[in-house]
């Protein structure tokens, strides 16, 4: 039987609040950033959730620590030894989701840089032909 989890953070970072939506399926975290800007309400967060959970974009999944807490010497244990990567999981996955976006934002910029040179060329192209003629 698959579990599911998922739990949201909210705190004040900077001028903002700021959210974040984690969620567990399958073995794979996923988080969720959202910032809402002035200190939201309990109700105001809750009415949020509920309105925009189906248009979230997550993160890609990274694998996620098992949730068995039923040996609390060596969770004590693990926990002092330094962690693999740096940040929680949920920072992990929204970094590799900002880095996902940089790379699509490169290729699109990539793209329109090659139209608009193509066009820039064939503008030219057509002003010469214009010259040649006399006009």
């Amino acid at each position: 039987m698959d579990t599911y989890y998922a739990s949201l953070t909210v705190w004040f970072e900077g001028p903002f609040w700021v959210g974040v939506l984690q969620r567990e399926d399958g073995g794979r975290l996923t988080a969720c950033r959202h910032v809402f800007g002035a200190e939201p309400k309990e109700p105001e967060v809750y009415q949020w959730l509920l309105r925009e959970w189906q248009h979230l974009t997550f993160s890609p999944g990274v694998p996620a620590g098992d949730r068995n807490h039923d040996r609390p010497k060596r969770r004590r244990r693990e926990a002092q030894t330094p962690p693999a990567g740096t940040g929680t999981k949920a920072q992990q996955a929204l970094q590799l989701q900002r880095e996902q976006c940089k790379t699509q934002r490169r290729e699109r910029r990539r793209l329109r840089d090659a139209a608009e040179e193509e066009r820039k060329f064939l503008l030219r192209q057509q002003k010469k032909k214009e010259k040649r003629r006399g006009h």
